[in-house]
């Protein structure tokens, strides 16, 4: 079981634009990358997954309000949002948070969706086990960080995807 940010990225380090726009990554040749892990893989491994309020809102909308997710969710928030089956919304501290995660997923791994901060905060308790990162050939030149602060990583592979590089960092411990 491994705690994993699997995020895209511009090369200037946001996963987002000011306006919360992902145009610049939606409208993008992923390929097919044959014999590398997929999104697919990636969620059939994955038993719980937290995020933050506004990643929580920007799935809502662009699904039409419906939630795309069949597995238990956490949304780090302090307002009151919709609620979705499912989805537990707290205020806790990540570390609490995770323990409830980690037994929820039965095995499988958590998978951190966004934000960048929240992240963070995973980071800075030793809970972010993975990075694994889709580099996207633009720049965006202001937005979200994709992790505002420093975490020390180690690139265990790497392999293009259409017009992504995709990566894999362990965290260094």
């Amino acid at each position: 079981m491994r705690t994993q940010y699997y995020v895209a990225s511009s090369i200037d380090g946001f996963i987002a634009e000011p306006e919360e726009t992902l145009d610049w990554l939606l409208s993008r040749d992923t390929g097919d990358a044959e014999g590398a892990p997929g999104c697919d893989d990636f969620i059939a491994g994955t038993g719980a997954l937290a995020m933050g309020s506004r990643t929580y809102e920007w799935v809502l909308a662009h699904e039409d309000g419906r939630w795309p997710y069949d597995l238990p969710c956490w949304v780090f928030t302090s307002r009151e949002l919709e609620p979705r089956p499912g989805v537990t919304f707290t205020s806790d501290d990540v570390t609490t948070v995770h323990r409830s995660m980690v037994e929820a997923a039965g095995g499988r791994n958590v998978w951190l969706v966004g934000g960048g901060e929240l992240v963070g905060r995973f980071a800075d308790a030793g809970l972010l086990d993975e990075i694994l990162l889709a580099l996207v050939p633009v720049t965006l030149g202001a937005g979200y960080p994709l992790l505002p602060r420093r975490v020390e990583l180690r690139l265990e592979e790497s392999f293009r995807a259409g017009e992504l590089l995709m990566t894999r960092f362990s965290v260094a411990r």
